[in-house]
């Protein structure tokens, strides 16, 4: 690790979130927040302009998701370490994310008591993930478990199905991901289809009882 400041690159489409997290970091003598992104085109341009040593990126990024996000850095970027910020549980994004490329995953509800040090821990080399997923990375890897009717969907397939589960309509969803209501249509179309599911509230169901989301 260099003796200079961590330069961190914090993306998040909320700019209250990311003053929040400048906040953490300021009170680190060896941190900085070295750049800002509020989209994944505003990212990806940061990463050809400067040189940073970790990011921070929030899963749920209007238009291109912070998963599409980190399939680019991973190609592009392969040594450039990503800390996952999301607003889900482990169990709805962790997998994924680990598997993708991501160095860790962190609620945002626990970036307040956590963040300073899943930075360090990944900044050094490490990964950052807590038991729950530890043990889910564990049963998977090992072969043993069967899959899941929800592990055959895409990553945006999959948040579409988080959302609709959590009683958003096709507006809002098309809204938040800044995508067209009939996409958000095809995509659950897609989602039925690859889940021999009928409705949104069979889908509900199948979420929560898989605990999948957090009510």
């Amino acid at each position: 690790m260099k003796n200079d400041n961590i330069k961190i690159l914090i993306a998040d489409d909320h700019a209250i979130v990311r003053e929040g997290l400048k906040q953490i970091v300021a009170e680190e003598k060896d941190m900085i927040v070295a750049g800002e992104a509020e989209n994944v085109a505003r990212l990806l341009n940061l990463l050809q302009e400067k040189v940073f040593d970790i990011i921070v990126l929030d899963i749920n990024m209007p238009g291109r998701s912070g998963m599409e996000a980190l399939k680019d850095i991973k190609q592009n970027f392969p040594h450039l370490p990503v800390l996952i910020l999301s607003m889900f549980s482990e169990d709805q994004y962790g997998l994924r994310a680990i598997k993708a490329g991501a160095s860790g995953y962190l609620k945002k509800a626990s970036a307040p008591t956590e963040l300073v040090s899943a930075i360090r821990k990944i900044v050094t080399g490490g990964k950052y993930i807590n038991q729950s997923l530890a043990e889910k990375l564990a049963d998977n890897f090992g072969g043993a478990k069967k899959e899941m009717l929800h592990e055959k969907l895409s990553d945006r397939e999959y948040q579409i199905m988080c959302n609709i589960a959590l009683g958003k309509t096709a507006e809002e969803i098309a809204q938040d991901l800044s995508i067209s209501i009939n996409t958000v249509y095809t995509y659950r179309t897609r989602i039925f289809e690859k889940m021999s599911i009928r409705s949104n509230v069979e889908l509900t169901k199948y979420v929560l009882q898989n605990k999948l989301i957090e009510i």
